[in-house]
Parts: structure tokens; C-alpha cells; sequence
């Protein structure tokens, strides 16, 4: 649907929310004509996450509200719909398969809800939350990587699905904190997932690629092959660990610690040059000259233990590793100096940083509210929020909502409900939950 706004724009508003450890950022952008138009980013800092999961509701409240605002200021709209992203230690995805006969001469659409239907029979905890039923491949009459079997002749459809769960009470924690601020949630996506809509090509989701986001309380990891996704998980470490370390080994406070890290941070000591020296103040005020080659020497052991946590799981990741081409690094804490030499050491992968591709940008360069260069990692969630909704079957609009999209997202905890009690108010049986068509998600 095609609508005018103040400003006299005719294509669709769609805002990305990314919900972050350490800022949360609203990213709005105008869709027409088969292009993506960042019109204004909204950013405040984040002080009611700890690892990707919200811990105050009030702060995080605040926290939406002023980069809505501020995204709201920029853009001359008013937002009232967004999509989130959702990360934290909590997320857990795992495979499944299901397999249903062909009743006539080709697949139909048909077959092939029933046959994702039959990969989705199977036991949720109760305390989780199904956020993606993602099929990987299809397989017709024992042929394999198949991606679309619709129209095709045969007798009996199998497919691999991979499942992503996120744990009810953060899901709930994370909607309520957005109805609080008073935007509706048209849908919520896992954060690497989005990342990889912005960062990655067809080719390197072909190939084989593992997408790292480096976040500010997590590192996110979608791993891609033969065009589909094939694992996710998400890490309790994050450039704040970094900081953290930095204030703790300096004896200084986290606000000149992460001014420290930006500036003069290195994941490589042999990369600082060990006579250069800076400024650092400390709780006291008082400023003293330290070698710079201090504060790698702090962060490397931190970026070393991230780089195993990573190979690791792309080591457990269903035999993928020996089919990878290579990782690719994105997040505002990729861009710390050194980092994607240290990964690729240590990895033994060809490592790159990734930027959000494939959009363009109006926001005005000297508007006091956009500071930086839309194309940048630390965007690459909100953005990716973007281009994930509009790859959906349809763009809602920012400027309203109707309720069947609203009621959509907490369908989901209905149901959750509904079978948690039962529908006669008996506790649950334990039985395998069957996951509604409001649930799936496509790739």
C-alpha cells in the first residue's frame, strides 16, 4: 500500500528496532520501487540489557523511546510499528525432518505446508518460545538440495527444517518494553538472521559462510551453506567484555575505558608500536601518559577467547567447518583494530569485515542526529531488520498497524498459553507441540 507522509514520500516507511546491549537503534527507511532508503537513524544508549536480555524495563523503556524520538525527528514521521531484533544467551536452534507423501502428479504449495508442518511436530520446553521454523533443504524421491520442489513430479517430499527457540520470559520482556514505549511489534527476528539480510551476498550463502556479529553484550553466529541457513547460536561475549577489561586492568571507569577502546583499542600486540604512549584519566581525574601497547596486550587474551568460543561452534556445527569459504565479521565491535587478523589466525578462515549493502541513504550529512556513515557494521542489525521484512510476503506500513499484524506476534504467546494450561485448564500433558502457520518463517 502506497501512502503519502508529511514530507510528501509515496512508498512504504518501514523502521528496523535493534535492541542492543549497548545502544539501541531505530533505523527508518523508505521502500519503492524495488529500492531500501535509510530517510533516519535513531540512537540511544542502552543501560536496561545485560547479554542481549532486558534486566530493567524502565531504562530500557526510556532508552526505545529516545531513539525512536530521535529517528521520528530526523525522518518528519511518526512511528508506530517496528521490527525487533532479539539475541541473548538464551536463543537455541536445532534441526529437524518430515516427510509426507504426494497425493497427486506434482508438489503442490499444499504439500509443502504439510510437509513443514511434519518437521514442526516436536517437543518445545514449555519455557520456550519457537521464533523461526527456517526450511534448509527439500528432498524429493531421495534427490537432495532441492530448494523449491513446487511443480515438481514425485511421490513422496521430504524436508530439514532448522528451529529457533528463544525463552518465553525475555520474549515477553523484550514485547512488553516495546509496548511500553508505545510502538507495536510487527514481528521479532533473530538478530544474526537479520544481520546476514544486510551483510551477506547470494554467493557467500552459497558457498559457505559463517556470519559473526560482534555486538555489544553478545557475539551472534549464523552459519550459511548451499544458499540456506544451517546453524545458529548465540555467545555471552561481547566488545563490552572488552571495555570491562580495560577498566578493571587500568583501574579506570567504564566511560574512559570505552573512549580507550575505540580510540587506541588493538587486538594485536605487535601491531602498536611499543614507544607510543597516551592520555588516560583516572577515577580521581588525574591524567597519567601509559604505553599504548598496554591496552592490546589487556584486550588480546579477550579477542583470543572469543575467537576459540567462535571455532568452536562452527566445529559443532553439524560438520559444516571443512565446506566453509570463510567468516565474516560484522557489529560495532568488529571494527576494534587488529581484530579480523587475529580471527583469521586463529580460525584458519579467510576473514573479512562485512557492511550492509544493497541500500541507499537520504539522511541529511549535516543533521546533528546522524554522525556516521549509514553503511557501517555497527548497522547492520537494524538495517538487516529492514531488508528481512522486506524479502516477507508483504511491507506493512510504519506510520499504523493493523491489529491482525499486532495480534499476530502475541498469537505466538497465546498459543504458548493455551497449551501450557490446555484448553480445559488441565496442566500440560508433555505432549509434542505442532507449530501453527503464524510460526514459520521463511528464508
Amino acid at each position: 500500500m502506497r501512502i503519502r507522509d508529511p514530507l510528501g514520500r509515496k512508498g512504504n516507511i518501514v523502521v528496523g528496532l535493534d535492541v542492543g546491549t549497548t545502544k539501541i537503534c531505530a533505523i527508518v527507511a523508505e521502500v519503492r520501487g524495488g529500492k531500501t532508503d535509510i530517510i533516519a537513524i535513531g540512537s540511544a544508549p542502552s543501560t536496561g540489557l545485560r547479554k542481549g536480555v532486558v534486566i530493567n524495563i524502565e531504562s530500557t523503556v526510556d532508552s526505545i523511546k529516545k531513539a525512536v524520538k530521535d529517528a521520528e525527528a530526523m525522518a518528519g514521521v511518526e512511528i508506530k510499528s517496528v521490527y525487533v531484533g532479539i539475541a541473548g544467551g538464551h536463543i537455541k536452534g536445532f534441526e529437524s525432518y518430515g516427510a509426507v507423501g504426494i497425493k497427486g502428479k506434482e508438489v503442490r504449495p499444499q504439500d509443502v505446508e504439510r510437509v513443514i508442518d511434519s518437521a514442526s511436530v516436536v517437543y518445545v520446553p514449555l519455557d520456550r518460545e519457537v521464533l523461526h521454523v527456517i526450511p534448509t533443504e527439500f528432498i524429493l524421491d531421495g534427490q537432495d538440495g532441492i530448494k523449491d520442489p513446487v511443480g515438481m513430479a514425485g511421490v513422496r517430499l521430504e524436508v530439514k527444517v532448522h528451529i529457533v527457540t528463544g525463552a518465553v520470559s525475555s520474549v515477553q520482556n523484550l514485547l512488553k518494553c516495546c509496548e511500553r514505549a508505545g510502538v507495536d511489534v510487527i514481528d521479532i527476528v533473530l538478530e544474526p538472521i537479520a544481520s546476514a539480510a544486510a551483510v551477506l551476498t547470494e554467493d557467500d550463502k552459497d558457498l559457505g559462510t559463517a556470519l559473526v556479529d560482534i555486538g555489544g553484550g553478545t557475539t551472534d553466529i549464523a552459519i550459511y551453506k548451499d544458499g540456506s541457513l544451517r546453524h545458529t547460536a548465540v555467545l555471552a561475549l561481547g566488545g563490552n567484555h572488552f571495555t570491562n577489561d580495560i577498566g578493571i586492568g587500568l583501574r579506570i571507569p567504564v566511560q574512559e575505558a570505552e573512549r580507550i577502546k575505540k580510540k587506541y583499542g588493538c587486538a594485536v600486540t605487535t601491531m602498536v608500536d611499543e614507544a607510543e604512549e597516551m592520555d588516560v584519566a583516572g577515577a580521581d581525574k588525574q591524567v597519567r601518559k601509559i604505553p599504548k601497547r598496554y591496552i592490546a596486550e589487556i584486550i588480546q587474551p579477550r579477542c583470543e577467547e572469543l575467537a576459540a568460543l567462535i571455532k568452536r561452534e562452527i566445529e559443532n556445527s553439524s560438520g559444516l567447518e571443512p565446506g566453509l569459504s570463510g567468516v565474516i565479521l560484522t557489529g560495532g565491535a568488529s571494527l576494534l583494530a587488529g581484530l579480523d587478523r587475529l580471527m583469521e589466525a586463529n580460525l584458519g578462515l579467510s576473514v573479512r569485515i562485512g557492511m550492509p549493502d544493497g541500500i541507499e541513504s537520504s539522511c541529511a550529512s549535516n543533521s546533528p542526529l546522524f554522525q556516521s556513515n549509514v553503511n557501517n557494521p555497527m548497522y547492520s542489525t537494524g538495517i538487516g531488520l529492514i531488508l528481512h521484512s522486506i524479502d516477507g510476503e508483504t511491507v506493512p506500513n510504519a506510520f499504523g498497524i493493523n491489529g491482525d499484524m499486532f495480534n499476530g506476534i502475541f498469537y505466538r504467546m497465546k498459543e504458548w498459553v493455551r497449551n501450557l494450561f490446555g484448553v480445559n485448564g488441565n496442566e500440560l500433558s508433555g505432549k509434542p507441540r505442532t507449530l501453527s502457520g503464524s510460526m514459520r518463517q521463511r528464508i
